[in-house]
């Protein structure tokens, strides 16, 4: 196919040459400790993400009220393994526990075992694992693992005994604590405020580089003869 403007076209290949060039700098190990542009922005994101989750604190404090609260909850869990585990953990947690294959009876302090989870949850954020392998005697990912699984029972079956704000409890240290401590585990925790210079730089970049391919295809077909123009309106007879 013939060129019909060489200007144009030769500008669009300068922006085509350059935008796989940038390419493949952000792949290239070159981003600190060795990290493509990639995971390294991503990293960035993920630690950053961290630290605005913790909300462990928050919840500690609203937990309070439920001290010397007492609840009783029979619930199942999936596999009986994991039901003796969590009776274990619940005994810990100063609770009365007694499972038989899957099914788990506990009854005990709301507070005190709400306390206990959230102390654990906070201990894998900070990621202090080792602090729960000493208590348990497993890795820490497990204990929160078993945890979850609980709270998610009993969270079912508080609402159907009608306690509606207990469950919304168990499940505010479910979804704030135990889920952000159990995916963050292991990544450090950054504040949005300290990384505003870099942030906004790559989003910034981000808006251009996609621009930037946007016009290197435009060039490129335009230089070519291809144009997009308006369609006439067909006019009835």
């Amino acid at each position: 196919m013939a060129i019909e403007n060489k200007k144009v076209f030769y500008k669009g290949v300068l922006y085509f040459i350059s935008f796989f060039v940038v390419l493949v700098l952000i792949f290239s190990p070159i981003f600190g400790d060795g990290k493509n542009g990639l995971v390294y922005s991503d990293d960035m994101f993920n630690k950053l993400s961290k630290g605005s989750s913790y909300f462990i604190p928050k919840i500690m404090k609203g937990n309070e009220k439920n001290m010397g609260k007492q609840f009783s909850v029979t619930v199942t869990l999936d596999k009986p393994e994991d039901a003796q585990k969590a009776a274990e953990q619940f005994k810990k947690a100063g609770n009365e526990a007694q499972q038989d294959a899957g099914t788990l009876k506990v009854s005990g302090d709301l507070g005190k075992t709400l306390d206990a989870i959230l102390k654990d949850s906070d201990d894998m954020f900070k990621n202090n694992a080792d602090k729960l392998k000493a208590d348990y005697g497993y890795d820490g990912k497990e204990v929160l693992t078993y945890w979850w699984q609980a709270l998610v029972k009993m969270d079912k079956a508080l609402k159907k005994d009608g306690k509606i704000q207990e469950a919304k409890d168990v499940g505010a240290v479910m979804k704030k604590a135990v889920e952000p401590a159990y995916n963050f585990y292991g990544i450090e925790s950054q504040k949005v405020s300290d990384k505003v210079g870099i942030m906004t730089g790559l989003l910034i970049f981000y808006v251009v580089y996609t621009m930037w391919w946007g016009f290197a295809i435009y060039y490129l077909f335009e230089g070519m003869g291809f144009s997009m123009k308006k369609a006439k309106v067909k006019k009835e007879v």
